[in-house]
């Protein structure tokens, strides 16, 4: 049944933290999820032919619907969230790119402002703090070294929001600063960088326990010099990034990756831009400019790939659909490990009563996207469903 305040969902196959149910139902009061199980009443919303997983969790994303989180203006901001939002995202952590320290610190105040609001799960800062020879799509004149003085300052400005930064360890101050960060309870990652196997175990060892969209922006694993890749999968300690878009990482790369960490320590990412949910085009990428070419963001000079356009609805199905994962890996992947990471795990990342109503109803045949709720409340797809009389 569906009131003012509550809604029952039922026929519906659910993805729970102890497997798969079909034919489930769950009840949803407020903005939290009241219950699971029991038999369908008149009035529910009928769910048969669809699957419902939580909402997906976003570590790594720049922009989208031709907004960035690095342009420092509160409505773009709200129109990125709201375009990934529109596609499953219902948690998000906004990632800056390199910019100029103080112009850092203005983008940050704006994000925090929306974290205050609800809209935002945090700050993640990739760059300035990265390596000269594996920046992408970052201005290589604004990079910096990893000074503990200015990663703190980035911290403040985010005014305890602040969840992750990406840096290279192998720099002038990197261990320093992922000691800093881990006693400030903030994530360290490693990405953008050029550490070898050594170098990175001791930023583990250190407290970094991310790597920043593994395989991308790092040296690539020779027999004798296994390099950052190795050390940041072998280590239970450390979540990997994985971009799975079908241009980012080749899909043997990608069940490498899996096979080697497993699922419950695999965030898929969307590291997306602004063109994300849009068409081609020229697009703002922080003080670069990129072109995206069917569905290809590349900075216009230099021609290096500039994040991706992808949404995390489409990371599941390619997931599941072309990797073979099963749904229940799928949600680990981009709701559970997320979330654990973030500290929030007690309110989202799974499908248990007291939780965050944020669901995805995905087709059971296509897992295409049919509908998203947030909080308790439909964002899209209200009128895709039917109610059972």
């Amino acid at each position: 049944m569906t009131t003012a305040d509550r809604t029952a969902l039922a026929g519906a196959r659910l993805v729970l933290p102890g497997g798969v149910v079909e034919n489930g139902r769950i009840v949803v009061e407020g903005p939290r999820i009241a219950g699971l199980g029991g038999a369908a009443e008149p009035g529910d919303t009928d769910l048969t032919g669809h699957t419902v997983v939580p909402g997906f969790v976003d570590l790594h994303v720049h922009g989208g619907g031709g907004a960035s989180y690095a342009s420092g203006v509160a409505e773009e901001a709200l129109r990125a969230a709201r375009t990934h939002l529109e596609h499953g995202t219902t948690t998000t952590v906004a990632s800056t790119v390199t910019g100029e320290i103080d112009e850092l610190c203005h983008q940050a105040a704006v994000l925090s402002e929306l974290v205050e609001d609800g809209v935002l799960a945090g700050v993640h800062f990739e760059g300035p703090f990265i390596s000269h020879n594996r920046c992408g799509a970052h201005r290589p004149d604004l990079l910096r070294d990893p000074d503990p003085a200015l990663v703190r300052k980035l911290a403040d400005a985010a005014r305890g929001h602040a969840k992750m930064f990406t840096l290279a360890p192998e720099l002038p101050g990197g261990l320093e600063s992922v000691r800093m960060l881990t006693d400030l309870g903030i994530i360290a990652a490693v990405g953008h960088t050029d550490s070898d196997y050594a170098k990175t175990l001791e930023a583990i060892d250190a407290g970094a326990t991310v790597a920043t969209h593994l395989f991308n922006a790092m040296p690539g694993i020779q027999h004798r010099a296994p390099g950052p890749i190795v050390a940041l999968l072998e280590d239970e300690r450390v979540t990997v990034e994985l971009i799975n878009d079908g241009i980012h990482l080749h899909p043997s790369v990608l069940d490498l990756a899996y096979g080697t960490a497993g699922a419950g320590r695999v965030a898929l990412i969307t590291d997306a831009m602004g063109a994300a949910g849009m068409g081609d085009g020229l697009y703002p990428l922080g003080p670069l400019q990129v072109r995206v070419e069917n569905g290809v963001a590349r900075l216009v000079e230099g021609g290096s790939i500039a994040g991706s356009t992808l949404t995390l609805d489409v990371a599941f199905r390619r997931s599941v659909t072309v990797n073979g994962l099963s749904i229940e890996q799928a949600v680990q992947s981009l709701s559970t490990v997320p979330a654990r990471l973030l500290g929030l795990s007690d309110s989202i990342g799974s499908l248990e009563a007291g939780k965050h109503a944020d669901l995805v109803v995905l087709d059971s045949d296509s897992y295409e996207l049919v509908a998203v709720m947030r909080r308790g409340e439909w964002i899209i797809g209200a009128d895709r469903l039917t109610k059972a009389h």
